[in-house]
C-alpha cells in the first residue's frame, strides 16, 4: 500500500472510532439492556491487549516459547479466583467517589493531597515508557503496511498524531466529566468495537499462520517441540504474578458505574 492510503486508512479507522462512541453517548444503547451490558464490558476488559500486544506477544512466544502465556494467565487467575477482591476495591472506590488509583490511596489516609501527589507521580513515570510502546508499535505498523520509513522529525513522526488523537479522544469520551458515578456508555461501547477488531485480526493471522503451515508441508509439533526446548528460562510465576498485581492495582480505578 502506498504511504497515503496507509495514513487515509488509518483516518478512517480514528474516525469511527470517534463516531462510535459520539453515537454511544447519545443513544446509551446497552445500559438499557441488561443482557447486552456484560458483552460490552467484558469486551471493554480486551483494552489490557494494546497495539504492543501484536509485537510484544509473538516476540516473546518467538524467544521463550511457552513462556508468553503468564501475560494473559495472570490477568486469567485474578479474573477467576481474584473477582471478589476486585469487588471489594471497585465497591470502595464507589463509596469514596474516587476515580484513580491516587485518589484511592489518598481516600485511605485522611485524603492526603500530599500523598494523592505522589501516587500520580509515579503513576505518570511508570506509564510514559508504555504508552511510548504504543506510539511505537503504531509507527512501525504504519512503516510496515506502506513498505516505506516515514519521515522521521518532530513533524514527521506518525506517533505524535496518534498521540494528540488519543489525547482528544480521551479528553472528549473519558475525562470531560471527572466524576466516579458518571456513565461513558460512548467510550466503553469505541472500546469494544476496538476489541472485536483485534480479535478479529489475531484470529486471521493465526488461521493464516496454521494454514500456511500445512500448505508448506511442515512438522508443526516438531516446530514447537523444538521451540520450547531451545528458548531461553523465565520465570512463570514471577510473571503469572507481576500480571496478578497489575490488575489488582488497578482495580480502584475500574469504572464500576460505567456499565
Amino acid at each position: 500500500m502506498t504511504p497515503a492510503w496507509v495514513v487515509l486508512a488509518s483516518l478512517i479507522y480514528a474516525a469511527i472510532l470517534f463516531a462510535i462512541a459520539w453515537f454511544g453517548d447519545r443513544n446509551p444503547l446497552y445500559t438499557q439492556r441488561p443482557w447486552l451490558r456484560p458483552t460490552v464490558y467484558s469486551l471493554a476488559l480486551a483494552v489490557y491487549c494494546s497495539s504492543w500486544t501484536f509485537y510484544g506477544a509473538v516476540g516473546s512466544a518467538v524467544r521463550y516459547g511457552i513462556g508468553f502465556l503468564p501475560i494473559y494467565l495472570g490477568p486469567m487467575l485474578m479474573l477467576l479466583f481474584g473477582w471478589r477482591i476486585i469487588e471489594r476495591l471497585a465497591l470502595v472506590a464507589q463509596s469514596q467517589n474516587t476515580v484513580s488509583i491516587a485518589d484511592f490511596m489518598a481516600s485511605r489516609y485522611g485524603r492526603s493531597q500530599r500523598l494523592a501527589a505522589m501516587v500520580a507521580g509515579i503513576a505518570v513515570v511508570a506509564a510514559v515508557p508504555y504508552l511510548a510502546l504504543q506510539y511505537k508499535a503504531v509507527a512501525l505498523s504504519l512503516s510496515v503496511l506502506a513498505g516505506t520509513e516515514f519521515h522521521v522529525g518532530l513533524l514527521g513522526d506518525p506517533a505524535l498524531y496518534v498521540a494528540v488523537l488519543m489525547a482528544l479522544f480521551a479528553i472528549l469520551f473519558g475525562t470531560r466529566q471527572v466524576d466516579a458515578t458518571e456513565h461513558r456508555p460512548g467510550l466503553m461501547l469505541a472500546v469494544a468495537f476496538e476489541s472485536v477488531v483485534k480479535l478479529v485480526a489475531l484470529v486471521a493471522v493465526g488461521v493464516f499462520a496454521f494454514r500456511w503451515f500445512g500448505e508448506a508441508e511442515l512438522n508443526m509439533v516438531g516446530a514447537v517441540t523444538t521451540l520450547f526446548e531451545n528458548s531461553p528460562p523465565r520465570g512463570l510465576c514471577r510473571a503469572d504474578l507481576a500480571g496478578f498485581c497489575r490488575h489488582y492495582l488497578l482495580a480502584p480505578s475500574i469504572p464500576c458505574g460505567h456499565c
